[in-house]
This record gives structure tokens, C-alpha cells and sequence, in this order.
């Protein structure tokens, strides 16, 4: 492996703790580093353990296995030179090795959240079902009991003489976002143990968060020195800060015979006597845990869990134990297909499937401030997002049939409704979560349907259903932002400066880039949906005697009258000289003629107030100006404000994300509108590229948030995005 391959990979806990880095081992990223420890689960993410930088000593030879960037411009060391070959599954491993000598390094983060599990079988048809219950309790007085965060290193060494490792420790306590640099007032203790040492930062006489790191053989010696400047290049590029200090409180000297292994295990907190005895079988049956884990929680086999290993040369060919598996398959594999625009679907039982599924996982974590699980909306720098959460939730939940999560997630963000609005966001400690939105409540309410079709679980929705009217109510009579739904004509608009409510929200300088403000053409879509979920739910209580009958059946009646008004108002949103919708109404009556996919969104929902010709004329559009191998542009690209790249410091990036960049979810609303309006029609999307990208490029086994507008499309913005994932999870079945 030459070259310097700055592709990443990603190991998650489940409580927002995360570990990440490249596959040539050298740190690009602010948020590279092997412990990000969720202090407050997913919150308070804090680097504690950056890397182990590894020396090898052989037959006298001292050969050093790391790489860093430095700020002086040199990559130093080189070990990416002798790195052999990387795999990403089951956990990320390195092989390291010249002619006499091999050093292998594999990672593994272990779920951190104690989980009960109810398993039952049930008959259904020919067919056994499998269901998980995950338990979201409230946490205990002592959270250690509850949470761990923890990380397991294992090196294996095979040679013809006995090699000398040296595992020096690179160290900090930093926010996820910030980086470290040395000063007096920045001091760390380490108080050495048998096989272990705690480890804590003071910062200007306060005291960071304990850690400690323990080992199965070796000898510590205390060598305290700060490592200065190293750079990270991704941060430059991203116009960020760009610079960190590492220290290092010492290091491992282990002497390893042909064979031998060294495991290790950095944990947050103090060292705990009741901790399990750290062995070199530990790894292997973390590893196992997690496996078990997975086949539990989506119903695989033991036997039937085969991983993708790493691409050859090739990238179209991956490797597992035994079978070879062509990306071709997958996609436009002959040229048939290819002239009949034929993009077979894979699988389900795939392995393709299967690492979707994985992905999957990484982003549901149990958050600490509301007791319940939450979704992150990305790696690495999101925290959990409500409008992310419920757009993704039929693909991480109800697909993959974790209706017990779906629950949990509705309950939880049900909740928190105040004023007839869903928070878009949870504070991280106590206080009022953030109501900047005008669709998560719209969206709550389609998230909610799609559950209820999936499960029919009218009990729920009869507890539920208070909260559903309460949006209603306040949607009709106004609240936050002059939220309010227009008497005249039944749409759903907004007017306040300096806020972005929809999903296209970034601002910059206190100005929404696309401001929308008015009466969005999806917004009014969802309005319409919501509208028609609400009749169909009022009168399906009534039949079940699930309040009062009589009650239930004027509001079915007048839930309906209300959507007809709405569907003879969509007709506003028609622009005849485009065949298109305008992308919004604004507060004077002007409308915006932008080609955006907002428009394709308003036809994807599960009740569509819009007729046949119509949609599919906005498909024929979308698919001309928007559409490309991994999504939807946001903008059409001959608009005089579409941006192509999505590059540049903070503030150009916030100007080109909603301006032209390609959005991987937006394939989801894609093919259900597509499937809507021309359902004999053959999908003009060919799957390849995307499933490329998810097993080798960005960051492997995952899919990024954004694409570059402009072809080739690069990959941009969070490495591993939910709704992302989700969508395609969605529509792969």
C-alpha cells in the first residue's frame, strides 16, 4: 500500500462514543482519534486517547509503524510504506510486515449500553419472525454501571526472531471539535498501576475526565513530553482550525515471540476492582459480543454472517471468506441491462444488505438527558437532529423491523411537543430543546403513519393521538414564527427573519441562505398528508372504541373536508411554463420558480395531493436537471446560483450545501415518487456508484452526507450521514 489512502472507517458504542481514522493510520481530522468518550451520552464527546504511536524492533532493526502530518510539511514517520493491507470488517485491521517479520493492529469498540433483549418467535405463515426489545431505562445513580466506554487495541506478532513492540501513549482531553494545544495551564497526572495506568487532565486547576489503560503483558516506563504541531489536512481544506499538540504521558515496551498477542483496553474512569480480568481472548470475544449483537437485533444467522473484506486492486471486487462477490452484479451488469436502463436491486439477504444494516446501528444511541434512544444524524460532528431522526426512521427501523425502537423514538419525540411543534434538537444537559422547525412536527406525524401501517398498533396510537391534534391545533390557530395555516385557501405558511425552518437551513451572518419563508411546496405536501393521516385515524379509533365514537367520527369528517380544501390549493404551487412546482409561495404572493427537489419530495409522501400527469412531469424534470449517480442536486445546475463544489471555509460551504450540492437521501423520495407515477416503468437509477461508495470510498462501510453538484461528485460533508444510510436501506429491500 504505497500510496497514502486517507479513506476512513468508523467504530461506534451506542451511547455517542466514537473511534475513527484512516486506513493508512495517519490523522487527517480534528475528529480522528481512537476514544471520543460521550460524557453525557451522546454529548460531551471528548478526545481522551488520540492513537498508540507503534515502533517494532527486529533482529536489532528499529522500523517505525506510524504516520503523522506535520505542520512543517514533512509526513513522518512513513509506516503507511509497510502497510501490507486493511480490512474494515469485522473490525478495522492493519498488517504491518517486511521479509522476516508481520505486525498485525485490529480495533474493536464494544456496545456501551447495558441492553435487555425479549426474543420470540413467532409463526407467520411460512415464515419465523424475530424481534428485538431493546430497554431504554432510566440510567442508574452511578452511571458507570450503566454506561462504558471503553476501547479494545489488540497487536499480533509473527516472525522468524522475537520482536521488540514499543507502544508509545498520545493523549488529550479536548471537545470533539476543538483541538489540543500545550500550555501551563493544560498538566496531566498518570498514576501507574499493576498492568495499568489511570490517567486525568488538569486544565487550569480543574480536573478533566478520568481514564485509564490497562494491558496483558509489557513493561511501562513514565516518559512525559508533549508532541507539538501535528497538522490535519482535512481541516485546512475545510478552512478550520488545523493544528494539535498530543501529549504523551509514556510508553509500552512488550517483547512478543512468533504468535504472541498483546491486548489493551482504554476505559473511561477510574480503575474498577469488579472489572472482568483483561486476557488476549478478550478481543476475539468482544468481537463475537458485538457479532451476536447484530444477529440478534436483525435476525441473521450465526453461520451466515460473512463479512466484505477489503477491495483489490479492482474496487469493483470484494472479497469474503470463501466467495467472491462482483459489485457488477449489483448494478448495469451487461449491456443489455444497460440499454434497457434494467438496474436489478440486490438481494436482501446480501452481504450488500447486510452491511447496510450495520451501518444502521452506528447511528441509534441512547441519550441521557431524555432517558430514551435517539438517532445521530452524523459522523463526525453531528449530535441527534428531530427532523433527521424521523426522516430516517422508516429505513433504520420499520425495515429492518426494529418496531420496537420506532416506538421508542415516536414516544420520545412525542413527547417533547410544545406549542404543536417536535424539537429539532435536544439540549445537551437539562433545559428546552430547540423547536427551530416547521416540518419535524409534519414529519412526526408521517413517521407515525408509516409505524402504524407496519405494526397496526392502535393502542398507540390512541395515546398518541392527543399529541397529533395538538399539532393540528396549533398549525391552524398559529404559533412559534408565525407558523399558522392560511384561512383562504388551507396552506400551511411561516414569516420570520433570520431562521431557516425547513430542512434547507443554513444561515450565514444571521441570514438564511434559502430563506423560504411563505409556503413551501413540501411543507404543504406533509400538511396535506398529515391531513389525510388524521381522518383515516380519527375514524379507525371510532371503529375500535378507542375514545368517543361520535366525537371521533365529526373530526374524521372535517379532517377531510379540510384536505380537499388543500388539494384543490395545491394547484397554486403549478407552474405552467416549467411543468414544475414552485419551490414556495412567498409571504407576498410571489413565486419562486427555482427547480429544487422539494418538488419531488411533495410526491413522495403517503398520501400525494397531486394527479398523475403532474408527477410525472416534475419526474421528467427532476430527472433531467437533478438526478445523478448518488442523489439529488439541491439546486438546478443551470440556475445562476448553483454552486458545483462544496469546498472553501465554513461560510462557503454553508452558501453551496442547499445551492447545488447532491443530497443521498433525496434517492429515497426519488424512487417512491417514481414508483408512484410510473410504476411500470424501469427506475432511471443505476445502484452501482452508490454501492461503490459504501464499501470503498469515503469513509468504508457507510455513506457520506453530500456529493459534490459537478461531476465526478466527491464525496463531502459528514463521512456517515443517517438519513442517508436509511434511505437506501429503505428502498434495497
Amino acid at each position: 500500500m504505497a500510496d497514502l489512502d486517507t479513506r476512513e472507517w468508523l467504530l461506534t458504542n451506542g451511547l455517542g462514543s466514537f473511534a475513527s481514522g484512516t486506513v493508512s493510520d495517519v490523522r487527517t481530522r480534528t475528529y480522528h482519534g481512537w476514544l471520543f468518550a460521550a460524557t453525557n451520552p451522546p454529548s460531551g464527546r471528548t478526545l481522551l486517547l488520540s492513537h498508540l504511536e507503534a515502533s517494532l524492533e527486529v533482529s536489532g532493526k528499529v522500523v517505525a509503524l506510524g504516520t503523522n502530518f506535520w505542520g512543517n510539511g514533512k509526513i513522518e514517520p512513513i509506516g503507511y510504506q509497510l502497510l501490507h493491507s486493511f480490512d474494515v470488517n469485522p473490525v478495522p485491521k492493519w498488517i504491518w510486515g517486511e521479509d522476516t517479520w508481520q505486525l498485525s493492529r485490529q480495533l474493536v469498540m464494544p456496545y456501551g449500553l447495558e441492553e435487555s433483549r425479549e426474543w420470540r418467535a413467532k409463526e407467520q405463515g411460512s415464515r419465523r419472525e424475530l424481534k428485538s426489545t431493546l430497554s431504554f431505562a432510566p440510567p442508574p445513580l452511578h452511571p458507570s454501571a450503566r454506561f462504558c466506554h471503553r476501547i479494545l487495541i489488540q497487536y499480533r506478532y509473527d516472525g522468524t526472531d522475537i520482536g521488540i513492540l514499543r507502544l508509545r501513549l498520545l493523549i488529550g482531553d479536548r471537545d470533539f471539535h476543538h483541538q489540543q494545544a500545550a500550555s501551563p495551564g493544560l498538566q496531566f497526572s498518570q498514576m501507574l498501576g499493576e498492568q495499568q495506568v489511570c490517567l486525568q487532565a488538569i486544565i487550569s486547576g480543574h480536573f478533566g475526565t478520568p481514564w485509564h489503560l490497562r494491558w496483558t503483558q509489557g513493561e511501562y516506563q513514565p516518559d512525559a513530553v508533549w508532541y507539538w504541531n501535528y497538522e490535519l489536512p482535512e481541516e485546512t481544506q475545510r478552512g478550520l482550525g488545523d493544528r494539535e499538540d498530543l501529549y504523551s504521558p509514556g510508553y509500552l515496551t512488550v517483547a512478543l515471540r512468533p504468535g504472541d498477542t498483546v491486548t489493551l483496553e482504554a476505559r473511561i474512569g477510574f480503575p474498577d476492582t469488579q472489572q472482568s480480568i483483561l486476557t488476549s481472548e478478550t478481543f476475539a470475544a468482544a468481537v463475537k459480543a458485538d457479532q451476536e449483537r447484530l444477529c440478534q437485533i436483525f435476525g441473521w444467522n450465526q453461520g451466515g454472517t460473512e463479512e466484505l473484506a477489503a477491495p483489490s486492486e479492482d474496487k469493483g471486487q470484494w472479497e469474503t471468506r470463501g466467495t467472491l462477490w462482483r459489485l457488477e452484479a449489483i448494478g448495469a451488469s451487461d449491456k443489455e441491462d444497460k440499454e434497457n436502463n434494467q438496474y436489478p436491486i440486490p438481494n436482501p439477504q446480501s452481504l450488500i444488505w447486510q452491511q447496510l444494516l450495520k451501518a444502521s446501528d452506528r447511528f441509534i444511541v441512547y441519550r441521557a438527558s431524555i432517558t430514551g434512544p435517539t438517532v445521530i444524524a452524523g459522523y463526525h460532528w453531528f449530535n441527534d437532529w428531530g427532523r433527521d431522526t424521523l426522516i430516517a426512521l422508516p429505513g433504520l427501523t420499520l425495515v429492518p423491523q426494529r418496531f420496537d425502537l420506532a416506538k421508542g423514538l415516536l414516544q420520545t419525540f412525542g413527547r417533547y411537543c410544545r406549542q404543536g411543534l417536535i424539537p429539532n434538537a435536544f439540549p445537551d444537559a437539562d433545559g428546552e430543546p430547540f423547536y427551530n422547525s416547521i416540518d419535524a412536527a409534519l414529519w412526526w406525524i408521517e413517521s407515525l403513519g408509516l409505524y402504524l401501517e407496519a405494526t397496526q398498533d392502535w393502542q398507540f396510537l390512541a395515546e398518541q393521538f392527543p399529541v397529533v391534534q395538538q399539532i393540528h391545533k396549533a398549525f391552524i390557530g398559529g404559533t412559534r414564527f408565525n407558523i399558522q395555516v392560511d384561512a383562504t385557501d388551507g396552506l400551511v405558511g411561516w414569516d420570520a427573519s433570520g431562521v431557516a425552518l425547513t430542512w434547507m437551513d443554513a444561515v450565514v451572518g444571521g441570514q438564511p441562505i434559502t430563506p423560504r419563508r411563505g409556503k413551501p411546496v413540501e411543507i404543504n405536501a406533509l400538511w396535506y398528508s398529515t391531513l389525510c393521516w388524521m381522518s383515516q385515524w380519527a375514524e379507525q379509533l371510532s371503529k375500535l372504541k378507542l375514545g368517543d365514537p361520535v366525537r371521533l367520527t365529526k373530526q374524521a369528517q372535517r379532517y377531510a373536508q379540510q384536505a380537499q380544501q388543500v388539494t384543490v390549493s395545491l394547484q397554486k404551487f403549478w407552474n405552467p411554463q416549467l411543468n414544475y412546482f414552485y419551490d414556495s409561495i412567498e409571504p407576498d404572493d410571489r413565486r419562486n420558480s427555482q427547480i429544487r427537489p422539494n418538488a419531488v419530495l411533495a410526491l413522495s409522501l403517503y398520501h400525494c395531493g397531486f394527479g398523475q400527469q403532474q408527477g410525472c412531469a416534475i419526474l421528467d424534470l427532476a430527472t433531467k436537471h437533478l438526478l445523478t449517480p448518488y442523489g439529488l442536486r439541491s439546486l438546478d445546475p443551470s440556475d445562476p446560483e448553483y454552486i458545483g463544489k462544496y469546498m472553501g471555509n465554513l461560510e462557503e460551504r454553508d452558501r453551496a450545501y442547499h445551492q447545488g450540492s447532491v443530497w443521498c437521501w433525496l434517492i429515497g423520495p426519488f424512487i417512491r415518487a417514481w414508483q408512484r407515477f410510473y410504476p411500470k416503468q424501469p427506475l432511471p437509477f443505476n445502484w452501482q456508484p452508490l454501492l461503490v461508495h459504501l464499501l470503498s470510498d469515503g469513509c468504508l462501510g457507510s455513506i457520506s452526507e453530500i456529493f459534490d453538484g459537478d461531476a465526478p461528485h466527491a464525496p463531502k460533508g459528514a463521512v456517515a450521514q443517517a438519513w442517508s444510510v436509511a434511505e437506501v436501506i429503505r428502498h434495497m429491500k
